[in-house]
């Protein structure tokens, strides 16, 4: 059984607050822990919304973060953790929503007195997009490397590029494969499974229903994936001008909430946990409502994601 822990931060105080509530001590902290940064899905940023995507798995208390939405630096530190423990990050595909805070990620891990190695991993072109970040910002880093006595942060990143399915990096905590999946127009986008020694969590990044998912995930004992609401959706398309060729996009690139119920069954996943939420600022959308399709094909255990929910 698995159990939740939902960290509110008042005045700068995490409260804990959920269904099956489990207070983290020092005695858990070794284990396998993932916690939800950002649950929303898509670039568009609105006043209630969610925090856009990004996932934290921590192994042997070193964390791995899971695609870099806009604001990732801030919920990793409303999570509880420290920016300067930044040691890897995986980049699922290059929409905006999932790399747009990749390089401040790891500059705030900088500012705040980061001097160790940060390993990023994800298809082409991450170095291209590492190497462009760090000129961008060119004259900051070194004005800091001079003024402040810093160390220099471009020594300190190195991008993994990798185009293909298979291992994607492996150590003594954890093992990393990917898998592609289906999200066109993209063609390099990719899904994660880690498997460490007590529990396997699979990522699946942006996707349609794809069966190179279910292969990746089977007998995962928790898949995070994403997910879309259909009546949600129309709603959703009379906000924007460019309606008709928005939802064909999402209808060919997402997952429903009924499909997302028949690929979690066939993987035969025990944990199933809903994120990247389109749309992610619908408060009609009850939970209830998120689950219904999902239910109708999958008799496992679902999560409905919300922004800093540790499962």
């Amino acid at each position: 059984m698995f159990s939740i822990t939902r960290r509110r931060f008042v005045s700068g105080v995490p409260a804990l607050a959920a269904a099956a509530v489990s207070p983290w001590s020092f005695a858990q902290a070794a284990r396998t822990r993932l916690v939800l940064l950002g649950t929303g899905g898509g670039p568009r940023v609105t006043a209630k919304g969610r925090a856009k995507p990004a996932t934290l798995i921590v192994v042997n208390n070193v964390p791995y973060v899971i695609d870099c939405g806009d604001g990732v630096a801030l919920q990793f530190v409303r999570a509880g953790f420290a920016l300067d423990t930044l040691r890897h990050i995986f980049i699922t595909h290059h929409h905006s929503d999932h790399n747009l805070d990749y390089g401040n990620l790891v500059y705030a891990g900088w500012a705040a007195g980061l001097r160790t190695p940060v390993d990023a991993w994800g298809p082409p072109p991450l170095k291209r997009i590492t190497e462009a970040w760090f000129e961008v910002n060119r004259f900051d880093i070194e004005t800091r490397i001079a003024d402040e006595g810093r160390i220099d942060l471009r020594k300190l990143v190195t991008a993994h590029e990798f185009d293909r399915n298979g291992p994607v990096m492996q150590n003594t905590d954890v093992k990393v494969t990917a898998a592609r999946v289906r999200h066109p127009p993209i063609e390099h986008a990719y899904a994660y499974r880690f498997d460490a020694s007590d529990r396997a969590i699979v990522i699946s990044g942006d996707t349609t229903y794809s069966p190179e998912l279910i292969a990746l995930a089977k007998g995962a004992d928790v898949l995070v994936s994403e997910v879309i609401h259909l009546a949600g959706l129309e709603n959703l398309l009379k906000k924007v001008p460019n309606a008709s060729t928005l939802r064909e996009h999402l209808l060919a690139s997402h997952i429903t909430t009924e499909d997302l119920g028949k690929l979690a069954a066939e993987a035969g996943v025990k944990t199933l946990v809903m994120s990247h939420l389109v749309p992610g600022d619908d408060p009609s959308i009850t939970d209830a409502m998120w689950t219904e399709g999902v239910r109708k094909h999958y008799g496992g255990q679902i999560v409905v994601g919300r922004d800093l929910l540790e499962v």
